[in-house]
């Protein structure tokens, strides 16, 4: 039987008492607890694997905490793939955390652009001024302390603790949670926070056991390389034997998840309006979503109205200039976490008035030949490529 060590004082006690306690949740083949896997001996036979099978990757050959730090936010929600050569770049521009919070808001956008979710690089350059101002530079070591950092949820927290400082704490992401409903036959939708804490209450003794690390690092690429969300490669599992979902052929139902409601879509409208050979851009205000880009301008309209025409009315409203609409340069379709869009560019003629920063932190008259010096979010860069032909 699987023994948690734990100090004995009372908050851990109670925190004991709360992981061992049956739970009706599980699957009713393993009553009573999820744990009884200690005869397979799981967390060592998972990390045997991930020392044998883990990627290559930089964050790793080189696991400075500001290296693992970047890479953590930048695997948030982005396939490993897509990182590395972000990485890479960003580390070349801000090689360490001084240079991070020295940069313009705009040049660390820049890096990221392409990148997504750009809340994450704004939550960085914000944490980067905090570890300099407040810590001289050094990031701090502890969960805790690391929760306190703009961008730091108990996510990336988790992550940083464990693999740059050795913390014995859980990380609990999808690539987790996958594995943790699999092998231990949960049907709890892991979808909701409730559960996301428990499977971390749960994993807790276990990971003070072994290598911090290694338990996190080898449950996270298990996830990515093996126990996949579709067509699991259970053949080359470390842990088919103990594996419940397998035993059962209950891969395919777990992890449970609620079904997310249908994304709205949108139509959208920009023009990107030409005054001899300049072009007109507008940066979004910093605390809105894609805060710091810079954009055409324009917005939602409904079907019902005419794009030239709203195009036409739109651009006055958000920048006080008056535009004529002459052709569409294309439509790009694009999808958020939460919505859906079609956005069609329009190339439009300035006939006249004056800048009016009236939706936008900032206006700017800028040559073509200087747009690549803009961060733009994807849709932008869509447009940009389809000018340039």
């Amino acid at each position: 039987m699987f023994i948690a060590v734990v100090p004995v004082q009372n908050t851990y006690l109670e925190l004991y008492l709360r992981i061992w306690r049956p739970s009706r949740s599980f699957h009713s083949k393993t009553p009573h607890n999820c744990f009884r896997m200690s005869s397979t001996n799981w967390p060592d036979l998972l990390i045997q694997w991930y020392h044998a099978y883990a990627r290559e990757l930089p964050w790793r050959s080189d696991s400075r905490p500001y290296h693992v730090w970047i890479s953590e936010i930048m695997l948030q929600q982005t396939q490993v793939d897509t990182v590395i050569p972000y990485f890479h770049r960003f580390i070349e521009s801000f090689p360490v955390v001084e240079d991070l919070a020295a940069a313009d808001l705009g040049d660390v956008l820049k890096q990221w652009e392409g990148l997504g979710y750009y809340s994450r690089a704004r939550n960085l350059h914000k944490a980067a001024g905090v570890v300099v101002d407040l810590h001289n530079g050094i990031l701090p070591d502890t969960f805790c302390e690391l929760r306190k950092l703009p961008g730091f949820g108990p996510y990336t927290a988790a992550a940083v603790a464990s693999i740059a400082f050795g913390e014995p704490v859980p990380v609990v992401d999808g690539n987790v949670l996958r594995v943790f409903a699999r092998l231990f036959g949960c049907y709890d939708d892991v979808t909701q926070e409730k559960v996301k804490r428990s499977v971390f209450e749960r994993l807790q003794p276990v990971i003070a056991t072994v290598a911090p690390s290694d338990l996190n690092q080898g449950m996270m690429e298990l996830g990515a390389l093996i126990c996949r969300p579709r067509q699991p490669m259970c053949a080359e599992c470390p842990l088919q034997k103990s594996c419940v979902a397998y035993r059962d052929g209950l891969t395919a139902a777990l992890p449970v998840k609620s079904k997310r409601k249908p994304r709205p879509h949108y139509d959208v409208a920009v023009g990107v309006v030409w005054n001899d050979d300049k072009v007109l851009i507008g940066r979004r205000p910093a605390d809105g979503m894609l805060g710091g880009l810079w954009e055409f301008p324009g917005g939602k309209h409904t079907s019902a109205e005419p794009a030239a025409d709203f195009v036409t009315q739109k651009v006055a409203a958000e920048t006080g200039v008056s535009v004529a609409p002459e052709q569409v340069y294309c439509t790009v379709n694009h999808g958020y976490t939460h919505f859906q869009i079609t956005l069609t560019a329009w190339k439009c003629r300035y006939t006249g008035g004056g800048l009016e920063t009236n939706t936008h932190d900032e206006l700017q008259w800028v040559s073509w030949e200087e747009i690549d010096q803009y961060p733009f979010p994807k849709t932008a860069l869509q447009v940009i490529a389809a000018v340039n032909g």
